[in-house]
């Protein structure tokens, strides 16, 4: 390779680098939605696993600013690692439910609903089923960031005719990487990139 074709490939790589900072922000801002309610009748926690402190503490703070009077979180069926403190694998929505408290949400606030909470789409049929037996008529959806943009649309598909929906979501830097930095963690990197082929993959399938 001579000296001349290193250089324009040198040159190459700095633009690209320099188009992919510009444009890797905007890519991670595009998936974050906000539809805030003034009031509702619930805030529904999806479930997250591993992201479910950041989601907790967003409910609490919106039940706390008295934006509703009850919280509905899902099940996953996931569970955490060991706990030396309870002896047992403690399932994350266990571990939500302790958060919301901790964070001063009264326990008979909070209603684990029932059914298989392993997908987006399935938590949104367990959410219509609570809202065609129940006189619920608004829902504040709270989800990471990353994950607002697909929910809302999943949601209002699913049952957005029989509730008004809104979606908040806590800020990034907690348990969510920063837009403008995203790429450079691992979490990141999953989360969006992840999010973009889910979207894909639910446009076409649903």
């Amino acid at each position: 390779m001579t000296g001349s074709k290193k250089i324009r490939i040198a040159i190459a790589l700095v633009f690209a680098a320099a188009a992919w900072t510009f444009i890797a922000p905007f890519a991670a801002r595009f998936l974050i939605v906000e539809k805030p309610l003034e009031k509702a009748d619930a805030v529904f926690v999806l479930s997250g696993a591993s992201k479910y402190k950041e989601r907790a503490k967003k409910a609490a703070e919106l039940y706390k600013a008295g934006i509703a009077p009850r919280i509905f979180l899902s099940d996953d069926g996931i569970k955490a690692g060991w706990s030396n403190e309870e002896e047992r694998n403690p399932p994350f929505v266990d571990l939500a439910k302790g958060t919301l408290i901790e964070h001063g949400v009264p326990p008979e606030a909070i209603e684990i609903l029932p059914g298989d909470a392993r997908s987006t789409y399935s938590e949104a049929g367990i959410l219509c089923t609570k809202i065609q037996n129940s006189e619920i008529k608004s829902v504040l959806l709270v989800t990471s960031p990353y994950h607002t943009r697909r929910t809302l649309g999943i949601f209002n598909k699913t049952c957005g005719k029989d509730a008004a929906l809104g979606i908040a979501s806590p800020q990034t830097g907690d348990q969510t990487a920063n837009p403008n930095t995203w790429w450079l963690s691992p979490n990141g990197l999953a989360d969006v990139f992840g999010e973009y082929v889910k979207l894909l993959y639910y446009s076409v399938s649903y």
